[in-house]
């Protein structure tokens, strides 16, 4: 399934060209010559190339939106190479920065590069929200075994296993047990 990038130029000319030689190069390819234009597009993509200075918004601004709304990587076209206008594209999460005059065969590279790094983006989000949940249902644990241990008079390692062991015989996760009876003294402690 070849990728779907969203191509944004306000100039007709490099829009056409760079258009038709990534459909070439086997990319599906929407195009559209203003910001405007592109946020009326119905497929979400899995890049988009934009240049960074168009009438109305601007390609930062767009981008910003488009990561927004629906986490859309973003490449950067610009004639223009100043320090600050790198920084500004890279503040705003772009995963690559081409100097025009620009050509298919040295867009390529720069695309397949972005896609890469938003493949490993979006993985390094998801392990990073696995992350959080494992440590919410870690802390939710040892706050549950030190409840077991104030209001059972036991040791940490006898809450633990009376903990597990109505799990097991709960058939569930030990996290959500445990949640479930911070849930229940935390709404206990609220009623006074």
């Amino acid at each position: 399934m070849p990728h779907h990038v969203l191509l944004v130029d306000d100039d007709r000319l490099i829009l056409g060209t760079l258009g038709n030689g990534l459909r070439q190069a086997g990319y599906a390819v929407a195009e559209a010559a203003s910001g405007e234009t592109a946020l009326a597009q119905h497929q979400i993509p899995d890049l988009a190339i934009l240049d960074i200075r168009m009438p109305g918004i601007s390609g930062i601004e767009l981008a910003r939106r488009l990561r927004d709304t629906h986490r859309v990587p973003t490449l950067f076209l610009s004639a223009y190479s100043d320090k600050k206008m790198v920084e500004e594209a890279i503040d705003e999460g772009g995963l690559g920065y081409v100097v025009k005059p620009v050509d298919v065969s040295q867009l390529v590279p720069a695309i397949e590069a972005a896609l890469a790094r938003a493949r490993d983006l979006q993985a390094l989000g998801k392990a990073k929200d696995r992350l959080e949940e494992a440590l919410k249902g870690g802390r939710d644990t040892t706050t549950a075994i030190g409840i077991l241990m104030e209001r059972r008079g036991l040791r940490r390692q006898e809450a633990f296993e009376s903990l597990r062991a109505r799990a097991r015989a709960q058939q569930r996760r030990l996290e959500l047990l445990a949640r479930d009876i911070v849930h229940a003294v935390e709404t206990l402690n609220a009623m006074g």
